[in-house]
């Protein structure tokens, strides 16, 4: 390709991006200027709502006869249900600068299904912080990202790193136990190797990391390592940019025994010695299976481990119910676990 072509081409695709970006930011202005087109509504509604407030069913009565009028000449986006999640806004929501630009409607009607104040705060800041799409919100959501979080964290500590105020200090700030992998298209009662997950997880990279946490880049997949004549190969590796660390993963697709753990200390061991750098933090190995001996894995490791997790993994979205048993079991563990300390 000569000189001028070269020239044409990066002008050209200069050109693109002008309009693109332009496309991109004109999108943003529209979906914002909803979300404080209904804001403003919901706020109007209330003060109306308020001076008939002697009236216990006034606002109902109101909202109702303010669709009639309305969703004739301006469609459905002003019917009853409308309305009354304008309303809801903006009770949720009294301050018009509390209301971010980042978010469109179709996220804070979401958020506003929330009832739990602190669960929806994390929701409306990580949805900003990593620029999810209202899908990508939705299947946060439904996959009880909070909750997970909060079976190895304490709740000021997963606020406190939504809110950036400080960065997250250990993997069990990021990582997830249990991982929820029903994007992968595969089925929880299918017979399938553990090549055929991680093809899956291949294909679907961009979701994969985004279920891993924050801070995730892919480096490799079957990393090939030689150790003296013996060849070994690691099934993926990617690097954390807020943890400052290689991150191996190994895939298990039946219970997890000791041996797995071994060989991804090794796997460990040999990223800390061979590949970090000065400045970085100590590799972390995630061991992902389909089931495991919480209590094996802590006698497995020295009990000062913080590089080593093992993480269960779901083919499906869990329901509530199956994750607060959940919940209450690793509080039961925990609990005995103190009480053994205590008493030897």
């Amino acid at each position: 390709m000569n000189t001028l072509t070269t020239m044409q081409e990066t002008f050209v695709s200069d050109i693109r991006s002008i309009i693109n970006n332009a496309r991109a930011t004109a999108v943003r202005n529209v979906d914002f200027c909803r979300v404080q087109m209904y804001w403003q509504l919901g706020k109007r509604i209330f003060e109306e709502e308020q001076q008939g407030k002697e009236r216990a069913d006034y606002g109902s009565y109101l909202i109702k006869n303010l669709a009639l009028r309305l969703e004739p000449e301006y469609g459905s986006g002003f019917g009853h249900r409308q309305l009354e999640r304008a309303r809801q806004f903006y009770r949720e929501y009294p301050i018009a600068s509390a209301v971010r630009s980042q978010l469109n409607w179709a996220q804070y009607r979401l958020l506003m299904q929330i009832s739990d104040p602190d669960k929806r705060e994390y929701y409306e800041l990580e949805a900003v912080n990593n620029a999810w799409t209202g899908r990508e919100l939705k299947r946060q959501i439904d996959s009880l990202l909070y909750e997970r979080l909060l079976m190895s964290n304490d709740k000021e500590s997963v606020l406190s790193v939504a809110r950036k105020e400080r960065i997250p200090e250990s993997p069990t700030e990021i990582v997830k136990d249990p991982m929820v992998l029903e994007f992968l298209g595969l089925k929880p009662q299918a017979s399938y190797y553990e090549r055929d997950l991680e093809q899956a997880i291949i294909s679907h990279i961009a979701e994969f990391m985004l279920e891993m946490g924050k801070g995730f880049s892919f480096v490799a997949r079957q990393k090939r390592i030689l150790l003296e004549d013996d060849e070994f190969f690691i099934d993926l590796v990617f690097y954390n940019r807020l943890l400052r660390c290689f991150v191996v993963v190994e895939l298990k697709t039946g219970e997890l025994t000791h041996q797995d753990l071994g060989q991804l200390q090794m796997y460990v061991n040999y990223y800390d010695r061979t590949e970090r750098v000065a400045g970085e933090n100590p590799t972390i190995g995630i061991l992902l299976c389909t089931r495991k001996n919480d209590t094996m894995v802590r006698m497995a490791l020295p009990e000062d481990n913080n590089t080593i997790l093992a993480s269960q993994y779901q083919l499906y979205l869990p329901t509530t119910e199956q994750l607060q048993a959940e919940v209450e079991e690793v509080k039961r563990l925990a609990r005995a676990n103190e009480t053994k300390v205590e008493n030897e």
